[in-house]
């Protein structure tokens, strides 16, 4: 059968630098089959920008699968676009109709600088992750699968946690650019297995400083953050989080 060929009003971010103003421009494209995916729309745009000897749209991919988390994009304002629980690789234009304007800007976070376009640096979150997001304590070969039991709410739980992509998505449409769901996934992933209980309390003080020290925001339970997780994380992990940073607190007499 036949695909319908869709004609879409495209209002870009485009910006060259991170010390450049940018600003919106407004891209009339055609010939977008609904079967596409975005970024496969994109790809179309950018080999007409290209034809037409125009700067292409710069804009981060991998994967393609959902996996990686790359695709960070905010398009008509949601981050990942309208569908629940997809990244935006994962998105298709059959969620669109023949003759939308469709406005896509990168990820807005002062701890996520614009290095070109659509294209933001996110190592903020790797540093935080290498700030405890580990397990370091040798434990040795890997055991039998029945010799370490774990209970099942626990397994269920941390499995649920490392689901997280590290996309940014949270912090995207946190209205504070907090970055405690992402933090508080890894963190609680960690901390319903056996494997991350001798580290527990400086792991979760040490990634809460430096999510602090990078400038991401406070938490005020909005709960944007659960909404457009492409993984659907629940933010109860931030309470759990909060928890055990209180007790490490504590603990640490700090």
């Amino acid at each position: 059968m036949e695909q319908k060929s869709m004609r879409l009003t495209l209002r870009v971010w485009r910006q060259d630098g991170p010390n450049d103003a940018g600003h919106v421009e407004t891209l009339q494209v055609d010939g977008i089959l609904e079967d596409m995916s975005f970024l496969e729309m994109l790809d179309k745009v950018n080999q007409d920008l290209i034809r037409a000897g125009k700067e292409p749209i710069a804009f981060d991919h991998d994967c393609r699968e959902g996996i990686c988390g790359t695709c960070s994009l905010m398009i008509d304002g949601v981050a990942h676009g309208p569908m629940k629980g997809t990244t935006a690789c994962q998105l298709h234009m059959r969620h669109f109709r023949d003759g939308d304007t469709i406005t896509i800007e990168p990820w807005r976070s002062g701890a996520f600088p614009v290095v070109k376009d659509l294209v933001v640096d996110r190592s903020a979150f790797d540093r935080i992750l290498q700030a405890g997001g580990y397990v370091s304590v040798n434990t040795g070969a890997a055991p039998d699968a029945h010799t370490l039991p774990v209970p099942k709410p626990d397994a269920d739980a941390a499995f649920d946690a490392a689901a997280c992509i590290g996309c940014g998505a949270c912090v995207a449409s946190c209205p504070n650019g907090s970055a405690m769901l992402f933090v508080a996934a890894k963190v609680s992933h960690l901390a319903r297995l056996p494997q991350g209980q001798p580290e527990r309390r400086k792991r979760v003080l040490d990634m809460v400083a430096q999510m602090d020290a990078e400038g991401f925001g406070a938490c005020s339970n909005h709960y944007e953050c659960e909404a457009v997780c492409p993984k659907e994380i629940s933010a109860r992990v931030i309470a759990e989080m909060n928890r055990d940073y209180l007790e490490s607190r504590l603990c640490s007499g700090s």
